[in-house]
């Protein structure tokens, strides 16, 4: 199994079963993870190896970076949000929808669409269309698989304590 990449440095996913106490990365700001100091002589100095090659592919990458618009970046991580939640509402066949899943991509999406409005310029009326379609499909999917919920994602669409649909 592949490791995970985290800002507290690789973390290797147990294969089976819920982690164990001391697994999870600490939370941010909790500072860095306790252990041995690996000292000086560790290992080579990361920045000091890097190859003069794949520096100037770096340098490049964040050049292209820097010269995309950064409501073009934003649109891409919309993009990639609804993607995350039509594979949460559309899973491979035999397998169940996972609406609280697909609930979460989707208020994640709206967070950036709504909370940014405008602010997004071209991308902003195709992000609002798509974020519609993506909560229709939702509600379609929820009333196919009999759940119980809140009609659409979105906001106040929150539970209740007790897990009762929000007043309204």
């Amino acid at each position: 199994m592949s490791s995970l990449w985290t800002p507290y440095g690789e973390h290797q996913p147990e294969e089976e079963g819920p982690a164990g106490p001391g697994t999870d990365p600490p939370p941010p700001g909790a500072g860095p993870r306790p252990g041995p100091d690996p000292g000086p002589d560790a290992g080579p100095d990361v920045e000091a190896e890097i190859d003069p090659e794949v520096a100037a592919q770096l340098a490049e990458a964040r050049a292209q970076l820097a010269a995309t618009p950064v409501t073009d970046i934003i649109a891409n991580h919309a993009v990639g949000l609804w993607q995350l939640a039509i594979v949460h509402l559309a899973p491979e066949e035999g397998a169940a929808p996972r609406l609280d899943d697909a609930r979460l991509a989707i208020d994640a999406m709206a967070a950036l669409v709504d909370g940014l409005g405008d602010r997004l310029g071209a991308n902003a009326g195709p992000l609002r269309d798509a974020l519609a379609q993506l909560r229709l499909v939702y509600v379609q999917v929820l009333q196919a698989t009999g759940g119980a919920g809140p009609a659409a994602p979105g906001p106040g669409s929150e539970p209740a304590p007790g897990g009762a649909p929000p007043a309204g």
